[in-house]
């Protein structure tokens, strides 16, 4: 790699008023290595106990000042390669998560080794490991957005599978330089995360950067090597789908002069809907911090369509 951030430059909020860890010239291929901290996990491993943590939650690694990039632009991040170290986490937070309920008022943390095998999940469940960045985003154009939740239009914790090697994902830019931030890498995760807090891993995250100019957002998008994906962001849950479906159509009908019928129709087809990250759209309440409040959704466009649609 051509340039390295290393954990030390962990912060807790994605944030314009932070000093950039790193200055880069977009479009040159250069890549850029983060890498993310597992010391939470290993605390709370140790204690059992959130009061007794000496390091936050979630710290992403960054920010990077990209050149050139202005207000009304998107980044386009280009994940090359994820890193994983020799151990991940599975943990149940008392508060939080789709089994809250079931989990209790108990901690519950484990120690997961990752080798040559695979990702061992438990004493007869080894997985091969199936890396992915759970947290990225940009800077607001003012004050700083949360690291853990919610979800918001510069990205965040979005907890997105398909945030995984040879996937670009588009951000929106609010201010000069973008700000790029990534942490909470995951050495696998079922879509939805249904634990809140699934293989959490200490890793290395190999991406490159490009602005493409005008290409305004409003919600980040991730391109995989067969489907669109558009993130909505919406509280209730219906008001995210729309907005994930409005851009979808918005790409078809604006970005590639598609029939707005035509456009109507394959999406009821094959653009596909599903929930995705745990974390919601809106500030949870402060007594329930680990509540999701609205909803990250993602809709799925083949690329096969484009190429028999244009």
């Amino acid at each position: 790699m051509d340039h390295f951030l290393d954990k030390s430059h962990g912060r807790f909020g994605f944030s314009a008023n932070e000093t950039p860890a790193l200055k880069i010239s977009p479009g040159t291929g250069e890549t850029i290595g983060f890498e993310t901290s597992d010391e939470v996990y290993a605390q709370l491993h140790e204690f059992r106990d959130m009061e007794k943590l000496t390091v936050g939650i979630n710290p992403v690694t960054g920010p990077v000042y990209v050149e050139g990039a202005q207000p009304g632009d998107a980044l386009a991040v280009t994940i090359h390669e994820i890193r994983l170290k020799d151990r991940g986490w599975s943990v149940s937070l008392p508060g939080s998560g789709a089994l809250q309920h079931v989990m209790g008022q108990e901690m519950f943390t484990r120690r997961v080794p990752i080798d040559d095998d695979g990702v061992h999940v438990t004493s007869r469940h080894t997985f091969a490991p199936s890396p992915m960045i759970g947290c990225i985003g940009t800077a607001p154009a003012e004050g700083s957005n949360s690291t853990i939740m919610p979800s918001t239009p510069q990205g965040g914790n979005m907890d997105l599978v398909q945030c995984r090697p040879g996937s670009t994902v588009y951000l929106p830019v609010m201010v000069e330089g973008a700000y790029l931030s990534i942490g909470d890498i995951h050495a696998i995760m079922a879509e939805g995360e249904s634990s809140f807090v699934a293989i959490e891993a200490e890793g290395i995250a190999v991406v490159s950067v490009d602005v493409v100019k005008g290409m305004a957002l409003r919600a980040p998008r991730v391109e995989t090597a067969d489907e669109w994906i558009f993130v909505g962001l919406g509280n209730p849950v219906q008001e995210s789908i729309t907005r994930g479906y409005e851009d979808m159509f918005a790409f078809l009908v604006d970005g590639h002069g598609w029939d707005r019928g035509d456009a109507y129709a394959v999406m009821s087809a094959v653009g596909h809907s599903q929930l995705g990250g745990p974390t919601g759209s809106a500030d949870p309440d402060p007594l329930h911090p680990f509540s999701a409040v609205g909803a990250v959704t993602i809709h799925r466009l083949p690329k096969a369509v484009l190429a028999s649609g244009d």
